[in-house]
């Protein structure tokens, strides 16, 4: 991660504190994505792919946690920000589309 901060931008998509939690997440991704780099740069014999798809496997459920995060929090933000129930079921519809796109 670089070592300037990430500014937060107020708006409606996400509550400053679920993108904040977002954000921490995918921070750990990458820590573990940076630390799979080293270990498969320092691979010297058959076992050592053991910890490398180990590793690959918990940064892919991390990944995979924060994609439900991002939905559920979009899901409680959206609905509650409806003007009206035809809102809140026309932006619960759109968001279960994209889980059945990409889950």
């Amino acid at each position: 991660m670089s070592d300037t901060p990430i500014k937060i931008v107020h708006g409606t998509a996400l509550t400053d504190v679920q993108k904040k939690d977002l954000l921490h997440r995918l921070a750990r991704v990458e820590g573990q994505i940076r630390g799979v780099q080293k270990l498969i740069a320092n691979a010297a014999v058959p076992a050592d792919c053991d910890g490398v798809a180990q590793q690959l496997a918990a940064a892919r459920k991390a990944l995979d946690r924060a994609f439900i995060t991002l939905l559920t929090d979009a899901i409680v933000t959206h609905t509650a920000a409806a003007a009206d129930p035809e809102q809140a079921q026309q932006s619960a519809r759109h968001l279960a589309a994209l889980l059945d796109k990409f889950a």
